[in-house]
Formats: structure tokens, C-alpha cells, sequence
């Protein structure tokens, strides 16, 4: 008489007819590997082991063994047409708080002018930090070389500076938050030489501007600085800057913000 067989009869035989199969299936992997695989050709003798990988330092432990922004530097020296030289910051700090990061010393900024490549030169060279000198060469070709030809039908020469660096605090006085000159973020400018002296050029002083065509010159001088920098001071802001125009570069409290007066 025919009995029947229980489900687990069935699964039990699936399992091992399963087990079969991978096992025959592994062996034919096996089988069917070649046993005279080809290897990479060798390194030849001539060429030098690679260096080994530098040892990753946690962030927190990496030595700074340069100033922030040296490569400022390197890219404003590397600007054919500029006279800037890098100077080695003050062994002693006057105060706290004055230090300049990449100090430089600017004889002249590299320019486009409608005969080719010219300068415009910073009288007496100041000490800035590079960073501030990058911001003054921009503003000087994209900014006001086109402003004084449009004006003058001249090209600017030079800047009649003062007050780079210089460890003292906002407008000279004994007390309070120290000036942007201290760390080199600021440039006062008295006065604009348009051409050159032997050939009639002109001279704009931003105290005393003569006429009118003088006047609308420092006006648009004013509105393109407060554009390319962060702080703009001149006549008329305070007594302090009654005779020049301060810009500096000094971070505000948002990254957009400008004070231009």
C-alpha cells in the first residue's frame, strides 16, 4: 500500500539537489580558470620608485609654514608691469593687533592704458598687505584708469599716498579700537597725477578739486571705490578725512555690507 511522504521530505531533497548544483558549479569555475595567466609587464630599472605618500596630519596639528597668502604674492609679482616687494614683517609687534599679514612695499601697479601695458605709480610707496594691493591694482585698471581717460583724455601716472601701514588707532587718538592702518588694510590718497609732468599733466588734490570737471572726477573716483572696497572715507565724512580719501578693505559684519561716505 502506498504511503505518502511528509512535506519536510520534499524540502529535505530540494537542499541537497541545491548543494549539488554549487558544488558543480564551483568546480567548473575552477576548471575553467587559465593556469598561465599573463602578468603586468615589470617596472623598468631606469624608472625611480614612486615616492611614498606623505603622512596625512590631522587638521588641527598642521604646522603653518607660511603666511597666509603667499600666494597673493607670488601672483602679484608675477604681473609683468608691477613694482611690489615683499618685505619680511616686524620681528616686534608695537601693540597687539598690528601685525600685517604679507606685508608688501608697492612702487607701482600694473595697468592697461590705450597705448599698451603702463603704471601707475604710489607716491611715496607705501607698506600695505598684499591683499589690499591686489584690491588697489583692480581698482586702478578696471576702475579709474577708464575714469581719467574718459574725463581727461589722460591716462592716471600716479597716486599721491600716505598712511599705509601704521600701528595707531582710528584717526589718531589715545583711546578706542585700533585703526585698519594697523594691520595694513587701509590707503589714504591725497591726490591724482593724470599724464606726465613734462607734457602739461594735471594734478587732481582731493581737498581743493578745481572746476568742475575736477569735482565730477572725485565724485565718480568715490562711487567706484565704494565698490571695490569695504570702507570709503573723503570730505565731507569727518574732519578726519577732510583732506584725502580713505579705503580699506577691513571685513564688515556681512560680507556684502559697504560704509561709503
Amino acid at each position: 500500500m502506498y504511503r505518502r511522504r511528509p512535506i519536510w521530505w520534499g524540502c529535505l531533497a530540494a537542499l541537497v539537489a541545491s548543494a549539488g548544483l554549487v558544488e558543480a558549479d564551483r568546480a567548473s569555475s575552477q576548471e575553467s580558470k587559465p593556469t598561465n595567466a599573463p602578468r603586468p609587464p615589470s617596472r623598468p630599472a631606469s624608472l625611480q620608485k614612486p615616492a611614498s605618500a606623505p603622512a596625512i596630519i590631522p587638521l588641527e596639528d598642521k604646522p603653518v609654514s607660511a603666511t597666509e597668502g603667499s600666494g597673493c604674492v607670488r601672483m602679484l609679482a608675477g604681473i609683468p608691469g608691477n613694482r611690489v616687494r615683499p618685505i619680511a614683517p616686524a620681528p616686534k609687534l608695537e601693540a597687539e593687533g598690528c601685525r600685517v599679514v604679507d606685508p608688501v612695499v608697492v612702487d607701482a601697479l600694473a595697468v592697461r592704458t590705450a597705448a599698451g601695458p603702463g603704471q601707475v605709480r604710489l607716491v611715496p610707496p607705501p607698506t600695505l598687505s598684499c591683499e589690499l594691493a591686489r584690491a588697489v591694482s583692480l581698482w586702478l585698471d578696471s576702475g579709474l584708469q577708464p575714469l581719467a581717460r574718459g574725463t581727461f583724455g589722460r591716462e592716471l601716472t600716479a597716486l599721491r599716498v600716505g598712511g599705509g601701514h601704521e600701528c595707531r588707532r582710528r584717526n589718531r587718538q589715545a583711546s578706542g579700537a585700533l585703526s585698519e592702518h594697523a594691520t595694513g588694510q587701509a590707503l589714504d590718497i591725497f591726490a591724482f597725477e593724470l599724464g606726465e609732468e613734462k607734457q602739461g599733466g594735471a594734478v587732481v588734490v582731493v581737498e581743493r578739486p578745481k572746476g568742475l570737471e575736477q569735482s565730477r572726477f572725485l565724485d565718480g573716483v568715490r562711487q567706484s571705490a565704494c565698490g571695490a572696497f569695504m570702507t570709503v572715507l573723503g570730505p565731507g565724512a569727518d574732519a578726519a578725512h577732510a583732506n584725502h580719501l580713505h579705503v580699506d578693505i577691513q571685513q564688515r559684519r556681512a560680507a556684502s555690507s559697504r560704509f561709503c561716505q
